[in-house]
């Protein structure tokens, strides 16, 4: 059986107050390609369906456009699941009325948990864990020793483990929108304060694949049974560096997993640029698309007036200046001096070795000086 596994579409997010939308369609064409080359028998989209909890009309015309190219055109069911940017009450609507259709919504806990589907060699369970807090968790099962994450996945896992006679022989994928221990994070919402968001690998032993939503890195943990798909977009800086794709998975009789990432383009990269001023305008430095959002890293040392606005030009969608951060030698590190009875020239010449990590010249106190002198003569003649 072959199956696509995708997660944290976010449909509706903004960078910098731009919208995502089109970018968004852009990349769910080419997911809907990929399924109509591949033709998988099932695909799965692992939480974080929208942004927030109450979506925008463009996000809610685009899932709907999606599922039904999806779906209505090309016969592929489709099975998701409500991430912690989604409201599981929305997200369900109609859900067993569109389960008839082969759009299986799981979103707020509920008796239904799981459907199963038939290959040449038998049955494959995909079991459905949306995303849910560790005290709905504990009022659904009626267990107050559910205090966190990891005690309330482990003791869900466990019920409908119970309820649907699993067994670790018979092929089993579980669905879940979780921060693993051990899972590398962007910027994504944190569940909860400190690790108490987390759950360790062992939650989800004796299923054949784990297909999880929430981390946006795709990447994959516990000996490639524990799959993070990662988000179709980059949707911060700290993603920079991502390679954005969706899964393609094949399980054999024996519920061995071949797992194949297949990459996915946006039209507009997020991504840093690095150089001094000059060269950048000058276009020395790779300019790429100028559609993309850039963060730039000025390498210049001096100021820069009007840096935004001059860098605006060349991007569009500049999105800011990082300085690169600036380590002291022991030889360089601030001053300790009395600064309350310095003088204006000495703190200065402190305050602009702390910021350079430089001296500064006998030329450049003169011109300070002749600065403040001037200062003065107008504050005297006002």
């Amino acid at each position: 059986m072959r199956f696509i596994h995708t997660a944290d579409w976010h449909l509706g997010r903004s960078l910098y107050n731009i919208s995502l939308i089109e970018d968004q369609a852009y990349v769910l064409n080419q997911l809907i390609d990929l399924a109509k080359d591949t033709q998988p028998d099932l695909l799965i989209v692992a939480g974080d369906i929208y942004d927030r909890a109450i979506p925008s009309t463009d996000a809610v015309q685009l899932l709907d456009e999606t599922l039904s190219q999806l779906i209505l055109t090309n016969g592929i069911p489709v099975l998701l699941i409500a991430g912690n940017h989604d409201n599981p009450q929305r997200l369900q609507f109609a859900a067993r009325l569109l389960k008839e259709l082969k759009l299986h919504i799981f979103g707020a806990i509920s008796n239904r948990f799981f459907i199963q589907m038939y290959d040449e060699a038998g049955t494959i369970s995909f079991y459905a864990l949306p995303y849910a807090e560790p005290s709905l968790i504990r009022e659904y099962l009626k267990n107050d020793q559910i205090t966190n994450h990891d005690s309330g996945i482990r003791a869900w896992i466990n019920d409908l483990k119970a309820k649907s006679s699993f067994s670790s022989v018979t092929r089993s994928v579980l669905i879940g929108h979780a921060f693993v221990v051990g899972g590398e994070a962007s910027d994504e919402r944190p569940l909860c304060v400190g690790t108490a968001g987390t759950v360790s690998a062992d939650c989800f032993d004796g299923f054949h694949y784990v297909a999880l939503g929430h981390l946006h890195r795709p990447q994959s943990l516990a000996n490639e049974q524990i799959h993070y798909s990662g988000s179709l977009l980059k949707y911060s800086f700290s993603e920079a560096s991502h390679s954005k794709s969706v899964n393609l998975v094949e399980i054999d009789a024996t519920g061995q997993c071949k797992v194949e990432r297949i990459p996915l383009t946006a039209k507009r990269d997020v991504r840093y640029v690095e150089g001094t001023m000059a060269e950048i305008l000058s276009g020395k430095v790779e300019r790429g698309n100028p559609e993309d959002f850039v963060k730039v890293k000025l390498k210049d040392t001096g100021a820069i007036l009007n840096a935004a606005s001059k860098l605006r030009e060349v991007y569009p969608n500049f999105s800011g200046i990082d300085y690169p951060p600036r380590i002291l030698e022991p030889n360089n590190l601030p001053s300790k001096a009395d600064h309350i009875n310095s003088d204006i020239a000495t703190l200065f010449a402190d305050f602009y070795k702390e910021v350079t990590g430089l001296q500064l010249t006998s030329e450049q106190a003169v011109v300070f000086s002749s600065v403040v002198d001037k200062v003065r003569l107008q504050e005297r003649e006002a």
